[in-house]
């Protein structure tokens, strides 16, 4: 089965490209468990992140987080949010619901809001997770009651755009 990431969605196409990185996993490596859900003995705590300067126009970022390999039709959203365009990175734990970091904003995603830990079914095998960074040309307008904040995940990314530069780093996650 194939599912189409947020990376894949025509809308958020970029002619610009953004580094992104994080100091807690390479691209393509594993993410270490302090990240992973509380319930599998992680500590539920974001991973920190670094990104490229972002075009001159940049509005907002837009921050998607999802891992296509879980048993789902479409990738589980494990975090979503706006981000100011004068940030430069995420400090460890600027995702959490309770205490976001400065110039987040976090929207909704896969089962609340903020960094949902990484706990894929046991005997499932690796998954990735991919940490998504898009810069919106113009702020995000979505219609309906509560705006961005209250939306759906899917209609968010469906009102985003048009992007200017986008950049992705792949993390992997495997139970034990």
């Amino acid at each position: 089965m194939t599912v189409e990431l947020a990376w894949d969605a025509e809308g958020l196409q970029a002619p610009g490209t953004l580094v992104l990185t994080s100091p807690d996993f390479l691209d393509g490596g594993p993410i270490p468990q302090i990240h992973a859900g509380k319930r599998l003995g992680g500590e539920e705590l974001s991973p920190a992140l670094a990104w490229s300067a972002v075009p001159s126009g940049t509005a907002e970022l837009l921050l998607v987080i999802e891992d296509p390999d879980a048993p789902m039709a479409t990738p589980y959203m494990h975090g979503l949010a706006l981000i100011e365009p004068s940030a430069t990175g995420l400090e460890h734990g600027a995702l959490s619901a309770e205490n976001p970091g400065r110039g987040v904003r976090l929207l909704r995603s896969g089962s609340g809001r903020g960094w949902i830990g990484m706990a894929p079914p046991k005997s499932h095998g690796p998954h990735r997770y991919v940490f998504q960074l898009f810069a919106l040309a113009e702020p995000l307008a979505i219609g309906s009651k509560g705006g961005a904040e209250e939306a759906q995940p899917r209609k968010v990314l469906a009102a985003a755009g048009p992007v200017l530069a986008r950049g992705r780093i792949d993390g992997l996650y495997q139970r034990s």
